[in-house]
């Protein structure tokens, strides 16, 4: 039998592949997953699925490509043709309540069937607890992540979970309790001590992560993974001798480029950005550059390095783009997102001071409204694109050729209140960030000229630098505001009302 491509497959380097053999279409879905080139098999799916309509293979690759790109609404479809022809296949199960979660449709029903499907799968427990916490709010899932941590006390990712939903209902004094309960059964597990130290650190409770260091050593004894979690919380409240000694004992872990980072971070508290640079320069032109730059972008300035300049100073890299010409009105979405907001608190480790963000990828779902936000937010994103600096393989930002479309690595809404503001931070696993105006409120008498303003190139406060801010905006309904993931940013704070904006990450280009 001669080889019959689908429109459009077999170019662009792609092999011409026979739609009449299910195996081969459904391995070549599976390989632009990996390679990024989904719309290039979607035209190879739809040929294979008309000659094999009853492969749920088919259909499962199909939805998977769909929820690759972000389009939510066939990829529920195909998901749930995949599941209608193998109803007891627990992975299309999976993806079929995943990608309804996704989209913001019901799922609990959903995951409750995966979830009988294949019981001990963790992954589909963190669903189904993302599920009831979308559908009935984060306290609804409280109650199944501690009953399979009862069960099985070394589940790592239960215990992060539960932290997560134990500050955002406002109940942070308890948010370690999981990993306290499981250390007792288990004093001698490294994993649970370390995670309970990161957990203590992302909270912002680092004399309690000094103790907790003691305890694991009186436990086990010494540790790596004890003596850098102790220097990075000592670090932080300004404890600098002590967590001197601690870095100079550790200062050969050379390949955690996060440890590196908190090296930098000491250095930079120790008036000593020289030392900051060095460290962070072989790193920038590398698959790590990203992580290292916001703190090289505080050393060059504190040093009056020009290169700032080439990191960071190019006009081109921030863009603002007031787009509420083009939207019929911002009430009903806003509205749409008052509705998400279902929770009490700030999340753990994000920049939110005094309101709430949602969960999930916000601009994944399906909703009208939100879909035509998509599309303005993506054109825009394509013309920022369009006219930044040209390739540099040496700049973090500029360092790949951006390829189409535009992908994003996440996207959220934040809800703040009175006195509401953004700490100061980075994104470092993003390429490029944003801010969305939705609803803001009215000015106050009195109130400071630039309160509720977005303060770009301020490092966080916590590193005690004289650097000052580089570039405020004024935040406006309808106004998008773009730049680098790496470039410090954070908000003033506001008097009274209600500020509600929409935030994405643009992905890295592959």
């Amino acid at each position: 039998m001669s080889s019959v491509a689908a429109p459009g497959v077999g170019s662009r380097g792609w092999p011409a592949v026979n739609p009449r053999d299910a195996n081969a279409a459904h391995n070549a879905g599976l390989a632009a997953l990996k390679d990024g080139s989904e719309l290039l098999a979607l035209p190879l799916l739809d040929a294979a699925r008309a000659f094999h309509p009853r492969d749920p293979r088919l259909w499962q690759i199909t939805g998977l490509l769909y929820r690759s790109l972000d389009d939510l609404a066939p990829a529920v479809s195909a998901f749930e043709k995949a599941a209608a022809l193998a109803p007891d296949n627990a992975l299309i199960a999976h993806g079929h309540a995943r990608a309804a979660l996704e989209a913001g449709i019901p799922a609990v029903y959903l995951f409750e069937r995966a979830h009988q499907l294949a019981p001990l799968d963790g992954a589909v427990i963190l669903g189904l607890a993302a599920a009831l916490s979308a559908e009935h709010g984060p306290a609804a899932s409280l109650g199944l992540i501690e009953g399979h941590l009862e069960e099985h006390p070394g589940w790592l990712p239960g215990h992060a979970l539960l932290a997560r939903l134990r500050c955002v209902i406002g109940d942070r004094t308890r948010l370690a309790e999981s990993y306290e309960r499981a250390l007792l059964k288990a004093p001698d597990a490294v994993d649970l001590w370390r995670d309970l130290l990161i957990t203590l650190i992302h909270a912002e409770r680092f004399e309690d992560a000094v103790d907790a260091s003691y305890r694991a050593r009186r436990a086990m004894g010494d540790h790596i993974i004890f003596d850098a979690n102790e220097a990075v919380a000592l670090d932080e409240i300004g404890e600098l001798e002590r967590a001197s000694r601690l870095f100079d004992q550790l200062a050969y872990v050379d390949d955690d480029v996060l440890f590196t980072v908190r090296r930098m971070r000491h250095s930079l508290r120790l008036d000593r950005p020289d030392l900051a640079a060095a460290m962070g320069e072989p790193l920038l032109a590398g698959p790590h550059g990203q992580v290292v730059a916001p703190y090289m972008s505080i050393a060059w300035r504190l040093l009056g390095d020009a290169r700032w300049s080439w990191l960071e100073g190019d006009e081109r890299l921030v863009g603002v783009y007031d787009l509420a010409d083009q939207i019929r009105s911002l009430e009903p979405f806003a509205q749409r997102l008052r509705g998400l907001h279902n929770t009490q608190d700030q999340p753990l480790e994000q920049s939110v001071r005094g309101g709430t963000q949602t969960d999930g990828e916000l601009l994944s779902r399906i909703e009208p409204e939100i879909r035509a936000l998509r599309q303005l937010l993506a054109r825009t994103v394509e013309r920022h694109i369009a006219q930044l600096p040209p390739y540099d393989p040496a700049h973090p930002l500029l360092q790949k050729t951006w390829r189409g479309p535009v992908r994003f690595s996440g996207s959220w809404s934040i809800r703040l209140f009175d006195q509401g503001y953004h700490a100061n931070h980075v994104h470092p696993e993003g390429w490029l960030s944003s801010a969305f105006y939705v609803a803001l409120p009215d000015r106050k008498p009195g109130e400071a000229p630039e309160a509720g303003w977005l303060q770009l190139g301020a490092p966080q406060k916590e590193l005690g630098s004289p650097l000052e801010t580089v570039r405020s905006v004024e935040p406006k309904p309808g106004r998008l505001v773009l730049f680098p993931s790496t470039m410090w940013h954070g908000t003033n704070p506001f008097s009274a009302g209600e500020r509600l904006t929409v935030a994405f990450d643009v992905a890295r280009p592959a």
